[in-house]
């Protein structure tokens, strides 16, 4: 196995190459720089040169509120860029794996989603990964589609990073406690992706963390474990001006995951405390 690696400065694409490394397995990662997703013939003279056997795209617009007024971007790296890279597979030959979100769900179900629950976006940003899904799926004839949530790890920024940063020289913060999902630790999704990759069960999935929880629960979680002399209080998202709309309820169903695996990763707060050992906030 040989995979091409794109989004390789992020906080998925990092870890994705740690594994890789301690699997000995062969891979060729590379950001904007070097795969520039939306130029469709560089994409294709980079597949044809380091002939791959999977195409896995860890390349993102991640910025939810941004994207309300600057579409054009968010679609390009996250609908045109997926496209390009499912196109470019099919030629080689090779399969796509590519990662989407639970933001392509509206969060009005009350349960968490299953694999083929119609996407409902709420967010342009929701929008612009339902296209790159779509895409994908009309462009490549062995294709994974897996969708995340809540995605932290050391690189990068992630929500239990604000946490500890809005903890600093404050005795208490507020955190919205009408917003759920499923938080994803970086460091336990890449085993499951690398075994679907040589499994080659493709269709789309749901990786995430076991269970799910309020930003509320997880700020207190994070807060308790770190900074347990600092209050969380919580809140309404009304509280907050945002430019996007956020899925009030957008969990993830894991399920056909741990068929296909017969393995599920740990729960959200063993991944969490796991990571802020891995930062050095706690011991």
């Amino acid at each position: 196995m040989k995979l091409l690696i794109t989004g390789s400065n992020g906080q998925l694409g990092q870890d994705l190459q740690k594994a890789c490394r301690t699997r000995r397995i062969d891979f060729c990662a590379g950001d904007v720089e070097e795969f520039d997703i939306t130029d469709l013939e560089l994409i294709r003279e980079v597949v044809r040169r380091e002939r791959p056997t999977a195409v896995v795209n860890c390349a993102a617009y991640n910025a939810v509120d941004r994207a309300e007024t600057e579409f054009e971007a968010a679609r390009r790296i996250n609908a045109l860029g997926p496209e390009n890279l499912a196109i470019a597979a099919e030629e080689a030959g090779v399969p796509i794996m590519h990662f989407s979100t639970d933001f392509v769900f509206d969060g009005t179900k009350k349960a968490p989603y299953l694999v083929d629950d119609r996407p409902n976006p709420i967010s342009r940003y929701g929008e612009s990964k339902l296209q790159g899904e779509q895409a994908v799926a009309s462009h490549a004839t062995r294709f994974f589609i897996v969708r995340l949530s809540w995605v932290f790890g050391i690189a990068g920024i992630n929500f239990p990073k604000k946490v500890l940063e809005w903890a600093q020289n404050r005795s208490a913060i507020k955190v919205v406690t009408d917003q759920v999902s499923c938080p994803s630790y970086t460091v336990d999704l890449v085993g499951p992706i690398l075994d679907l990759l040589r499994l080659g069960a493709f269709g789309t999935y749901h990786l995430t963390n076991q269970g799910h929880c309020s930003r509320f629960e997880w700020a207190r979680f994070v807060i308790g474990r770190a900074r347990p002399e600092v209050a969380v209080e919580p809140a309404g998202a009304d509280e907050f001006e945002t430019t996007a709309r956020r899925p009030a309820f957008s969990a993830l169903d894991p399920a056909p995951l741990d068929e296909v695996l017969g393995r599920l990763p740990p729960d959200w707060q063993n991944a969490t405390e796991r990571f802020l050992k891995e930062m050095g906030v706690i011991r």
